[in-house]
Formats: C-alpha cells, structure tokens, sequence
C-alpha cells in the first residue's frame, strides 16, 4: 500500500527520503546477505552457497509506472516489467535485476551473473531454464561457474529444478 494513503503514520517523504538512503547505501543488499547466511547456517549449511538458481518472471505493471520503464514480453503475452530472480537452493533470494518486458532472459542473464560471481566467490554452478543461451553460459565459464539447463516439462509453465545428484 503507498505510504501517502497512510499519514497518519508518518509523512511518505519521510519514508521515501529513508527508503532512497538506505538503497543508496547498500543496506537491503547487505541485509538480506546477513539474513540469508543466517537461515543457511540454521539449516546446517555453508553459510555461502555454492549453487544458485535463475529464472525470470514477467509482470504486469500499474499504470502509474513510468512507460519508459516497460514494454511487452512477446512470449508471455504481457507488457509490463521482467523480474530476473536468482535464488539459493533453498530458494533464498541472493540477486534481483528489473527491465521491462522485452529484454530478453539471455540479455538479462550477463549482468545478473557478472554480479552474483563477483559477490558468491564460492559459487561454482547455476541452474537456470533454455532462455539463458550461449552469452550466459559462456560468460558463467569465463567466471567458473558451470550452468546446468533444465528442460522444461510441457505441461508446466514453472521452472524446475533438475534433480540433485
């Protein structure tokens, strides 16, 4: 819910002036780092992980977001915006990158690994779905991490994982 429905908490600026200082600072990044280690290590695991997961999801988006900011994912019939996720084994979240719609899984994908490899040095492999060709998977080599591509069951449109050996 927007923060100015609510004034009788606080002032939206306020909270947004605190919001944008935060994000500046790194401080929701550094948070859910501590947090994820934290979960990790109660569940008896290395507190860094050394396998993550990729995907994508595509969302409609409100119509007070910027135009510029969205567009329309052909594939998935939706215009909007593209949440490229990458999640732990435990499906705890370690990195998220939002585009608009079109942009590409693969276009997508370089960054986002480029930024988990350069944040998990223990990371050595990814699994991710057909979307993320050649470009990532040659770039997660360059980075020694080794991609792993699930195939998709056709009578799901959700990710899974492949079987852990």
């Amino acid at each position: 819910m927007p923060w100015r429905y609510l004034p009788h908490i606080t002032p939206w600026q306020t909270v947004y002036a605190s919001f944008a200082h935060w994000q500046k600072d790194g401080i929701f990044d550094q948070l859910t780092s501590l947090l994820r280690r934290h979960v990790r290590t109660a569940a008896g695991r290395n507190p860094e992980p050394t396998a993550d997961m990729i995907d994508t999801q595509s969302i409609k988006t409100t119509t007070n977001v910027p135009a510029a900011s969205q567009s329309h994912d052909a594939g998935k019939k939706i215009a909007g915006r593209k949440r490229s996720i990458v999640t732990d084994t435990l499906g705890l979240l370690v990195a998220v990158l939002i585009t608009a719609a079109s942009v590409s899984d693969s276009a997508a994908g370089s960054p986002l690994l480029a930024t988990i490899a350069a944040a998990q040095p223990t990371l050595t492999k990814a699994q991710t779905d057909n979307a993320y060709r050649t470009t990532v998977i040659n770039g997660a080599a360059k980075a020694g991490i080794d991609i792993e591509v699930a195939t998709r069951d056709p009578a799901t449109r959700d990710f899974t994982p492949p079987p852990r050996h």
